[in-house]
């Protein structure tokens, strides 16, 4: 049974607005937070001064000179959040006075997994909080000024730096980094902190191996279960080269039919790639998908230095092109994107309709959960499957066996 909206209100506005138009997504969080030029000590602050955090020791430990804790925090984005929130919050708001309907939190890297790096697992729930009530009050802010447009906080669950399916070690090919119960797990206390915090949406974002995003989702429904109420859930799934896979070796269309059980608000493409090498793969998306469908890639490819060299412009009139095809329902940047690429976006973006979500038929019931899609055997896992004699080209695809 479907679990009623946890803010009735909020999700009926978006829903409301997915109808009308096609709604702009923000920008790069780390391409505006490098602009800012900070060093070690803005990302530590007073509370985190010496690379560890000041409010938190392991049972029995005592934190003094020597006892190893300290961290190098540069880099550590998601910290800002608490260290320095008047810089998460301008970047907020400049993209959404850049005509953003929807900013994400700064917690791509808000798991006990990816934290650990920088010794500060624990603080995965408070950053999730925190992150998504920064955003949300932002959004109130713009909102109250235009109170006939509102303004979504989507909590952003990114892929962690571990991957479920593939082995981090050439010689050890059955090896794995990291579990499935304990991406399940972290996935968990992060989502709980998004809701905690008042995020609208919750968006499983750069999917590079499909079984993190089902950890993921499975984390998100777990804590739903709990509260007896939801909200929207996006998914974004990432091509990682030419190939036109995700890392973990699905097509875009292989990669909607693992999720699709989840019965996500949409489903998209970002990051790796520019707008242009994304097109077919958004328009693979676009004719199997019977949700909303995204798109925030790049502003083009990397150049020798690291850097994004396409231009507001230039991006627009690609991205243009794709909402004119009836391709998209949401789009907006990532990796070198800024509030002037997302005000050409948006300005490109007027006046446009948005995709007809079509209505497809089902695929045959194998016992998925009651998403009425059909479990494959493992080797159709990567690939659309060919399908049955009584199914139209529309309603052919598979699931991962994960």
């Amino acid at each position: 049974m479907m679990l009623p909206w946890l803010n009735p209100a909020r999700a009926g506005a978006l829903l409301d607005a997915l109808r009308e138009r096609i709604l702009v997504l923000d920008g790069a969080m780390g391409t505006m937070i490098q602009q800012h030029g900070l060093q070690e000590d803005d990302y530590r602050g007073e509370r985190f001064a010496h690379g560890y955090d000041a409010l938190y020791a392991t049972h029995g430990h005592a934190h003094g000179p020597g006892c190893g804790c300290g961290h190098d925090q540069k880099g550590n984005n998601d910290l800002l959040t608490l260290t320095r929130p008047d810089v998460i919050a301008a970047i907020h708001r400049a993209y959404l006075e850049a005509g953003a309907d929807l900013v994400e939190t700064n917690t791509f890297n808000s798991t006990a997994i990816a934290l650990a790096d920088y010794g500060l697992s624990h603080l995965a729930r408070e950053l999730n909080q925190a992150g998504a009530r920064l955003a949300r009050g932002v959004c109130d802010a713009v909102e109250a000024q235009d109170p006939a447009r509102p303004r979504f906080a989507v909590g952003v669950l990114g892929p962690t730096n571990r991957t479920a399916s593939i082995s981090p070690d050439v010689n050890r090919p059955g090896h794995r980094a990291v579990t499935f119960d304990e991406l399940r797990d972290a996935y968990r206390d992060a989502a709980e902190g998004l809701l905690d915090g008042g995020a609208d949406v919750l968006m499983v974002e750069t999917v590079f191996d499909t079984l993190n995003a089902k950890a993921a989702l499975f984390a998100i429904e777990e804590a739903f279960d709990a509260r007896g109420a939801r909200v929207p859930v996006m998914v974004s799934g990432t091509i990682t080269d030419a190939s036109g896979r995700t890392l973990s070796g699905q097509t875009a269309e292989a990669f909607w039919y693992s999720v699709a059980h989840a019965r996500p608000v949409a489903i998209g493409l970002n990051c790796a790639l520019g707008a242009r090498e994304l097109r077919v793969h958004v328009d693979a998306l676009a004719q199997v998908a019977d949700t909303h469908v995204s798109c925030h890639p790049n502003a083009g490819l990397p150049n020798a230095f690291g850097g994004y060299d396409e231009t507001p412009e230039d991006m627009a009139r690609v991205l243009g092109e794709f909402g004119r095809a009836g391709l998209l329902n949401l789009v907006g940047g990532c990796c070198g994107t800024t509030p002037a690429h997302i005000a050409a976006i948006a300005e490109a973006m007027r006046g446009v309709r948005p995709r007809v979500v079509p209505a497809l038929a089902p695929l045959p019931s194998g016992g998925s959960g009651g998403s009425g899609r059909g479990e494959v055997e493992p080797d159709r896992a990567l690939d659309p499957a060919p399908p049955p004699p009584n199914l139209s080209l529309h309603a052919q695809g598979e699931e991962q066996n994960a």
